[in-house]
């Protein structure tokens, strides 16, 4: 007999049989609980339904190369998010069956990424584990009675970081990207630097997108859905124009994991510490607001939508605000 009750704002049917496991689905519409719950019991009866172990049988491991086929190249953010899923996999996590995922594994899980990576990274895993199992139960018809990475405390995030370069270090970086062997290196460093555009927007950005005349570059696509004009300083425009010209359009044709693997041998070569490319953007935004631009005028630049958020890319260094108050 089916039932239908709302957990968590959603409509959970719990299908129970004697002597059987019972089957449970969530969904966000009542209307899609009823018509499932319907046809399951239909397909029991007619001795047509395949059971619970006919899907939960797989491993984590096999759900998120499904939602790596299905699911991620869809995303923005696709290379990325790759990278993550492929690294699960490899964990013992990936190994474990579905009908044996329990919350004190993704805890365990959980506890041992935070002793390598930072909280944020691990919250990003956890979303990432949560949402292939919520699709998997909505649409791949896994006959799970629960998400246990919702049982599961999320790790706190980082707090904001403020790290600018200090004097020279600009210097040692520009000279650092100069000695690699990639042509392209220098001078995405030096376009980040001057417009505080997003790691995705500089990989993203093409050629026919870029006006010499106006002095902007036009990004169709951004990090939260808006495309924007960014307008290019002088030092931008010199430094687009003696770069060379990739055949894909693509002005920085790179992708993102080789950009890390540049970036990680370019603070080697250089002896900076604790610098990562997405500072540059936090240094961008906080020299806007040296040289005088107003809180609007920003937010255009770097496409902020929330304001509030400015707050913590603007660190500007109090020894420069005293010589301003005299």
């Amino acid at each position: 007999m089916a039932s239908i009750g709302l957990r968590r704002g959603k409509y959970q049917v719990r299908i129970r049989r004697n002597g059987e496991p019972t089957i449970c689905r969530m969904f966000s519409k009542k209307k899609d609980a009823i018509v499932w719950a319907a046809s399951t019991e239909r397909q029991i009866e007619q001795g047509i339904y395949q059971g619970k172990s006919d899907t939960t049988d797989i491993t984590l491991g096999e759900l998120l190369s499904r939602y790596e086929i299905d699911v991620t190249p869809k995303k923005r953010s696709k290379e990325i998010e790759t990278l993550r899923i492929r690294k699960i996999k490899r964990s013992w996590l990936g190994y474990i069956k579905l009908k044996e995922l329990r919350s004190f594994h993704i805890a365990k899980f959980r506890d041992e990424r935070l002793r390598e990576a930072q909280g944020n990274a691990v919250a990003r895993d956890l979303s990432l584990i949560s949402h292939a199992l919520d699709v998997g139960i909505r649409e791949w018809s896994l006959f799970l009675e629960e998400n246990p990475v919702l049982k599961v405390t999320k790790p706190l995030s980082n707090p904001p970081r403020d790290r600018r370069l200090e004097i020279g270090e600009e210097k040692l970086l520009l000279e650092g990207c100069s000695q690699s062997q990639n042509p392209y290196l220098k001078h995405l460093v030096v376009v980040a630097i001057e417009t505080a555009m997003r790691r995705g927007e500089l990989l993203k950005l093409e050629w026919k997108n870029i006006n010499f005349t106006d002095r902007t570059a036009y990004l169709p696509i951004t990090k939260n859905g808006f495309p924007r004009t960014v307008p290019l300083s002088t030092r931008a425009i010199q430094e687009l124009k003696t770069m060379p010209i990739d055949i894909s359009g693509r002005v920085f044709p790179l992708s993102e994991t080789a950009l890390r693997g540049l970036w990680r041998r370019t603070m080697k070569r250089s002896g900076l510490e604790n610098l990562r490319l997405h500072d540059l953007r936090h240094e961008a935004t906080t020299r806007f607001f040296e040289l005088g631009l107003n809180v609007m005028e920003v937010s255009t630049i770097t496409g902020h939508k929330d304001l509030r958020m400015l707050k913590r890319y603007t660190h500007i260094r109090a020894s420069e605000l005293a010589l301003k108050l005299g």
